[in-house]
Formats: structure tokens, sequence, C-alpha cells
């Protein structure tokens, strides 16, 4: 621990001139901010043309009728719009916080509100709390009729929203709830660990980072999210059997098998796997159900499955937990920098001793673009694991020594291609697009592989 600690304070020193030298960190956050929503809105300028093809790649030309691609291609287009849009919209918000000094005021009105309480500055940690929720709840307000208008007006007009105004409301407000719910004994405890354990934050820092991570990952889909959807056990039928015996084979710890609601907001569907290492719960979207057949979603759950088979859960946790830890690294730096804060125009008083809340805002929205490297980074890990899902439920007739299987890689590739004309996903995409934005190769790319291992699986018998 010692050693941790020594190139911990060795990582602080080169970075100590945060402390001291009057950079203007307001004018390079306003750089950055705009230089990574540039390149974001260079990157859908490269994507959009794309919009305009007339016909399918050649993969999937007998798979998508002429209909369904061109209403795929305006909603890709319709979607792109609003993306650039809302690009702009959100940075010139983000703009004029910093520009006018909101954070400052911010964190000055939760002192004057908790000081109405009999709250004065020596409870720094229940005004970080107040200024959390204030920048919160101040902040999402000019974005608000970007999620009305994506919802009622762009996916309504594509008919996948199903979202009722009164549920939208009642939605929104249920997600503020439960922020204040969840973050409140949160921030208290991630800010007295800064407070019990001094300069040696980091490890017990990151040991509480794991554990509520760990927590969520049981609390969020069986408490969280029934307050929005209907887990219901799956019916009885052929689609049930399918999956219990595939869970029985691979011995996946299943322990409930669940169909969810989702087309009470949204005709997308999806489905998915959570739970603790000996207890796992699968959960399918009423809306797959209904789009697919039965062996084609039992294709999906082997996918999904091939994921929980090559532990990528747990390996995408242990990645992460390199990039919290090197957050942490970095941070101690920023901890103690008063002219970090008086370059975002907050009072002498407050500059000289950083609330740690506000020093860790700050030191995030610094890290901008290198948190634009990261997310490219951590898609490319996860595209490498869709590759080995889908890899997996190609093989299962050779793990599973069962012949059943043998037309898996067909059915996930069927299964594939309906998913994504249901849910009219873009099939022309721009390669530096994706690498920055999807977790998931692309359609074509999926087809080929599954292709690809099929043949591979041949050839091994020959």
């Amino acid at each position: 621990m010692d050693f941790l600690h020594s190139q911990l304070r060795h990582v602080e020193g080169q970075l100590a001139f945060v402390s001291v030298d009057p950079i203007d960190w307001k004018f390079y956050v306003q750089v950055i901010s705009w230089a990574v929503t540039l390149f974001e809105s260079y990157l859908l300028l490269r994507q959009y043309p794309l919009y305009s093809k007339t016909e399918p790649p050649a993969a999937l030309a007998a798979h998508i009728s002429a209909s369904d691609f061109e209403k795929s291609q305006k909603y890709g287009k319709d979607k792109a719009k609003f993306a650039l849009f809302s690009g702009f919209y959100k940075q010139c918000l983000d703009s004029i916080m910093v520009q006018f000094g909101f954070y400052a005021w911010s964190w000055t009105s939760a002192g004057r509100i908790m000081g109405k309480f009999g709250y004065g500055v020596e409870y720094e940690i229940t005004q970080s709390i107040g200024f959390v929720f204030l920048l919160f709840f101040v902040s999402s307000l000019p974005t608000l009729p970007l999620s009305v208008y994506s919802t009622f007006v762009l996916e309504e007009k594509y008919g996948f929203n199903k979202t009722s105004p009164g549920l939208f409301v009642a939605d929104l407000l249920k997600g503020w709830g439960i922020s204040v719910v969840l973050l409140t004994p949160f921030l208290w405890a991630f800010l007295h660990i800064f407070n019990w354990a001094g300069d040696r934050f980091v490890p017990w820092l990151m040991a509480f980072i794991l554990a509520f991570q760990l927590i969520m990952v049981v609390v969020y889909p069986m408490v969280i999210q029934p307050l929005f959807n209907k887990l219901s056990p799956l019916a009885a039928g052929e689609l049930r059997t399918r999956i219990e015996s595939l869970a029985g084979k691979l011995k996946f710890p299943l322990t409930h098998l669940y169909e969810i609601d989702g087309s009470k907001r949204s005709s997308h569907s999806n489905a998915y796997f959570f739970g603790l290492p000996w207890s796992k719960h699968i959960v399918i979207f009423d809306t797959l159900i209904q789009q697919s057949q039965p062996d084609e979603v039992e294709a999906v759950l082997a996918h999904e499955l091939g994921h929980w088979y090559h532990l990528h859960p747990t390996k995408m946790l242990a990645v992460s937990q390199i990039h919290v830890f090197t957050i942490f690294a970095l941070f101690p730096a920023f901890l103690h920098a008063p002219p970090v804060l008086a370059s975002f125009d907050f009072p002498k008083a407050v500059a000289a001793h950083p609330p740690t809340i506000v020093a860790f805002l700050l030191f995030q929205m610094i890290l901008t673009p290198l948190e634009a490297f990261v997310s490219i980074g951590m898609h490319a890990v996860s595209r490498h694991f869709e590759w080995e899902a889908d890899r997996f439920a190609c093989e299962l007739q050779d793990k599973l020594s069962d012949e059943k299987m043998s037309d898996m890689g067909d059915r996930l590739g069927r299964a594939l291609i309906a998913l994504h004309v249901k849910n009219l996903s873009t099939v022309w995409v721009d390669w530096l697009y994706s690498a920055y934005h999807h977790s998931h190769p692309t359609l074509t790319e999926r087809l080929k592989g599954i292709e690809s291992f099929q043949s591979k699986r041949e050839k091994k018998k020959l």
C-alpha cells in the first residue's frame, strides 16, 4: 500500500503546476468542449450522406424490403439532424454556464439555502449534496424540450413511441426522485471517504465505487426498473422450454426468466441478463417475443449467454476499474488547486479551500478530451466481446454435442436482421462514426462474421 501511495504522490508532484500556475482553465474547458462537439458534428456529417443511398448493402439486399430500407434511411436522416442540433444546443448551454459562473452561483446558492436551515459553511458535505442537486435540476430544465421532441415527434413519427404525456411526466418525476434517494447517501459516503482517508483516499474510494456498482447490479433490475416496467415470469411454452433447456446444458445459474413490458413505452426490443455469479435472471422484451420466432429469440439468448460464458461483464468491470483508478490517480493535483476554482469565478474564500465536490466536477470537465478517447477504447473492447459472443452462439453445436444447435448461426443472423428491420436501424455506417459511437459491430459486419465462423467450423470437420 505504501508503494501505491508513493507512486500516487509522484504523479501529484508531476502535476504540481496545477495548484500554483495561473492557467486560464475556463478558456481551456471552452476550447476543448467545443473541439469535441465539432468533432462529433464532423462525424455526423460523414455519416449523413449515407442516408441518401437508395439500396442496402449487397449482403442485406435479400433480407430488407425496399420500403423498410427507405423508412430506415429516413429515420436515420431525421435522427442525425436532431443529433446535430441537440449537440450544438447542449454545447451552447454548457458554454453559457461555464462563461457566466453558473457553477460558482450554484455553490453559493446551495450555501444560502442550507444556511436557512441552520447549516453553516462547516457543513461542507451537506452543502455539496445541495449543490449537486441544484446544479442537476436547474441545468436539466433547458434540455427537457429535447426529450419531449425526441419522444413525441421523432419516435412518434416512425411508430416507436408508446409513451403518453402523463407517463412521460411520471417517469421524469420518478427519475428525479430516485436520483435524490440514491445520490444522497452515495455523495455522503463519497465525500466522507475523502475527509476520513485524506490524501490516501484512492484505494478506499475505488473499493467504495466497486461495491456500489455491484450493489446496483442487483438493486437496479430488482427495485428500480419495476418502478417503470412490469416484469412477469415468462409464460410456459416453446420459448421458455428452449431457454431453460439451453441454460441447463450450459450450466447457466438461471433463477428467474422474465418478460418485460417494453412496449409500454417503445416498440424497440432487446434482451439481457443480470445478477450475481450464483444467481442470474434473464429478461426478454415483449416486443422481441412479438417480432421474432422462438428459435430466433433462443439464438439471441445464446449470444447473451456467450457474454456470460466468456466473463465479459467481469472483464468490462475490470477495464472500468482501470479507468476509475486513472481518474482518481490524477485528481489529487486538482483537489487542492485554488487557481482552478478562481478561473471559474468562485469567490476567493471558496477557492482558497476548494470543496471536494467542486474540485472533482471541474476536474471532470478538464478531462473531457481524455474521456472522448477512453470511450473509443471502451467501444473497441465491447465490439470484440460482441464478436466472441456471436462465435459462441455459432459453435454451440460443438460445445454441447447437440445437432439441434447446428443452425444456431443462421438463426442468430435471421434474428439480427429482424431486429434491425423492426428497429429501423442504420445499415450503412461510416467506419469512423461507428468507431466513436457504436459498442456493437454493424449488421453487415456481424453477418459476415457469423458466416466466417460457420465456414471455419465446417472446415474443421473435413
